[in-house]
């Protein structure tokens, strides 16, 4: 949400916050409020080695397993705004209320109010979004809301739904609680899933500080003095919300430090976390939303709320649905930044099952702008970050534009504009994202080639025929702007879509394998990679390139003297040679994938694994190197002629009998950062599991000492 509020009461210049925010996210470089990504080791590094011919004890053996995949991790979600989607009941456009728009909110006339989208909308368009090959929904928060925010002039409405004031009940603009029911039922009749927007960082604005001030106050300081004007003394629901001593009353988050977990969001009433009656409260408050059926929550300014508040309400909040009988609930968090390291911390130590990949789109979008594939290579490299026992980076949704940012197409303008290709470049860009690890999410409007000027507002248009002048003057990547619908299927990205949903859903392996780094340019080019699914050894060549001009790479694969069939952007197969190297052609702009026709060998000689390990403290790198017995010293995973083999790591206080699982990587580097708070104090073992396709594993043990910080 981070970006969404641009009108507010108490006018503090926003706009020119908000505008170095979405400055700093749309060029894709976010490193905020991280911790440090490893501390410097204050012993030397333990390592130990052990190779498959050496009996490997039958618990050890019991750890060697397959990388986690959650029960939902293979989705293909479609985001979208239901004010701006579709107009199903006209009937509930002021929400039964009199007056004007101050009063409703409704004006379909200019982009910061109501327009009249709502539940039923997205109903009465289910075929659409089915055609499209999505299986899940993303709407932004369907609460009910404070509608109208902002001193005389300054007026904005909540029709994006995060200025939330009844937390238990669906806005009447969007329609009611039965909406909600028809849309999650007749969803899950076509196969769909439903998703909601949730908020436990704030809720809308209603406190006032006597002071008259709101810059922000540190810690070290008295908070201010809050106050409710008369008739907003019950405004919230449930009543423990109205309580102001639930809240920080620090002011305005200025997105630096301790404000960022303390201050006000946009002014915005921001809520006391830490507190056990908030964290109970915002845990009863959504135990009834899953309640509703809805298939899992995607969670607002998930980086501003304290990570002990996640480690509380993720797992009560799987666990509640499990009791309902819904073991697949899912949820995903906002971490409005790029870096893994940062991103990583809320789905291990915070436990929550994933977070909304900010780091992808970053890369992908300077990738499909035309820069260097290996940049994209270190993204990918970090994936390690998200390694735990119950999650990892293959959960992530990843993303290419949203409703605070600003769609793939704008951002691409620049290079657009030197090679004519925006569509060429808008469809390489989601080509990337479907054929990549992760969960792809597609931006409502994005398959219609909607453009718009930025991101917030100009980001958020109408798919009904729009009455705001702006939108409809609009260009699009592709044909004629105007005030019409525009559910048309027969559209040259929706089409796109279509054929990538259909790719995705018949090679499973692209959904869920494993992703092997094979090569990447060092400038503009070809950045290749494999997919395989263990359960099937089937190996799957990518190779995509960015790139104006064709482009030939050269890599090895986990077989030798293979056929590989083509699946996608190619017309002829390609054999592996008795190296296990192919040598692929890829037209500009554009990806190819392979196939083979027979699943990768396992091992012939035996395995040799080594593990190293420095002191743990903070998040601290676990690592290690397998080989085939008899290889050319120094030859690793990464290298020519090895197979696939997974790594499993685990843990255990030195005397212990039960290993602890630290998780399991599936591509090399193999390696995890473990939080090591979450690890016995002191001495401690070490074990690495080799797992190959076939054959016998591999193990080896070593000691380090976990050290708390002071």
């Amino acid at each position: 949400m981070d970006g969404i509020l641009l009108d507010m009461q108490r006018n503090l210049v926003i706009g020119a916050v908000i505008a170095v925010i979405l400055a700093a996210i749309a060029v894709p470089s976010l490193l905020d409020e991280g911790p440090d990504p490893v501390q410097p080791p204050t012993t030397p590094d333990a390592v130990a080695s052990q190779s498959a011919d050496t009996p490997v004890e039958p618990a050890v053996q019991a750890l060697a397993q397959d990388s986690l995949r959650g029960p939902l991790t293979g989705e293909r979600f479609y985001f979208a705004l239901p004010d701006r989607f579709a107009n199903g009941d006209p009937t509930n456009d002021t929400a039964g209320v009199e007056g004007g728009r101050r009063e409703h909110g409704f004006d379909p006339t200019d982009s910061g109010f109501y327009h009249g989208g709502d539940l039923a909308g997205v109903t009465e368009q289910l075929d659409y979004l089915q055609g499209l090959g999505i299986t899940a929904i993303w709407l932004t928060p369907v609460m009910t809301n404070q509608w109208v925010q902002g001193g005389q002039g300054q007026e904005s409405a909540s029709y994006h739904g995060y200025w939330i004031t009844d937390f238990t009940s669906v806005d009447p603009h969007l329609g009611t609680d039965e909406d909600l029911a028809t849309l999650v039922e007749e969803a899950h009749d076509r196969d769909l899933k439903v998703f909601l927007d949730i908020i436990t960082n704030h809720t809308a604005d209603v406190i006032d500080y006597e002071e008259g001030q709101y810059s922000y106050r540190p810690l070290g300081e008295a908070p201010y003095t809050p106050f409710l004007a008369p008739g907003d003394e019950t405004v919230k629901v449930p009543d423990w919300l109205n309580d102001p001593q639930r809240y920080h009353n620090r002011g305005n988050s200025t997105f630096e430090g301790e404000s960022s977990l303390y201050g006000d969001f946009f002014g915005l009433d921001d809520l006391a976390t830490e507190q056990a009656e908030v964290v109970e409260g915002m845990i009863d408050i959504y135990s009834r939303w899953v309640d509703t059926g809805v298939d899992g929550f995607r969670i607002d300014t998930t980086k501003h709320v304290n990570i002990e508040f996640w480690e509380d309400f993720g797992p009560a909040i799987l666990e509640y649905a499990a009791a309902q009988g819904n073991d697949d609930f899912f949820m995903f968090g906002e971490v409005y930044d790029a870096n893994p390291v940062v991103m990583s911390s809320y789905t291990t130590t915070g436990r929550l099952p994933a977070t909304l990949d900010f780091g992808f789109q970053s890369s992908a979008t300077a990738y499909a702008s035309g820069e260097s594939a290996a940049a994209l290579a270190d993204f990918y490299a970090q994936d390690d970050w998200y390694t735990d026992a119950d999650s990892n980076a293959y959960a992530l949704p990843t993303f290419v534009g949203n409703h605070d940012m600003g769609r793939l197409s704008s951002f691409l303008q620049g290079p657009a504009l030197i090679h004519d290709d925006l569509l060429e470049r808008v469809e390489f860009g989601h080509t990337l994202m479907f054929l990549t690890r992760g969960q792809p999410v597609v931006y409502y409007g994005d398959e219609q080639g909607l453009i718009g000027r930025g991101g917030d507002k100009d980001a958020r248009q109408d798919l009904f025929a729009t009455q705001v002048e702006q939108y409809a003057e609009e260009e699009l990547v592709l044909g004629e702007p105007g005030a019409r619908d525009r559910f048309d299927t027969t559209a040259p990205l929706y089409q796109h879509l279509v054929e990538l949903s259909a790719l995705r859903q018949e090679h499973p392996a692209l959904a869920d394998g494993a992703q092997i780094h094979r090569g990447a340019a060092q400038g503009a080019g070809v950045f290749a990679f494999s997919r395989l699914l263990p359960q099937d050894g089937i190996e799957y060549l990518v190779a995509v390139n960015n790139d104006v001009t064709p482009a030939e790479t050269t890599f090895t694969t986990f077989s030798a003297d293979t056929q590989f069939e083509p699946v996608y952007g190619a017309a002829v197969g390609i054999t592996s040679g008795s190296d296990m190297q192919v040598s692929i052609k890829v037209p500009p702009l554009s990806a190819v994938v392979y196939r083979a026709t027979s699943a990768a060998p396992g091992v012939d000689a035996p395995l040799e694994i080594a593990i190293t390990s420095a002191e743990l403290t903070g998040r601290a790198e676990i690592s290690a190197q397998v080989t085939t017995e008899g290889s050319a010293e120094g030859t690793a995973m990464a290298d020519v002629g090895m197979p696939f083999v997974q790594v499993t790591f685990a843990a255990r206080a030195v005397g212990a009998e039960q290993w602890q699982v630290l998780g399991t990587d599936d591509q090399p580097p193999f390696r995890v950062f473990p939080d090591a708070a979450a690890l016995p104090e002191g001495q401690i073992e070490l074990v690495a599991v080799a797992k190959p396709l076939s054959g016998p594993v591999a193990s080896a043990t070593t000691t380090s000492t976990v050290v708390r910080p002071p």
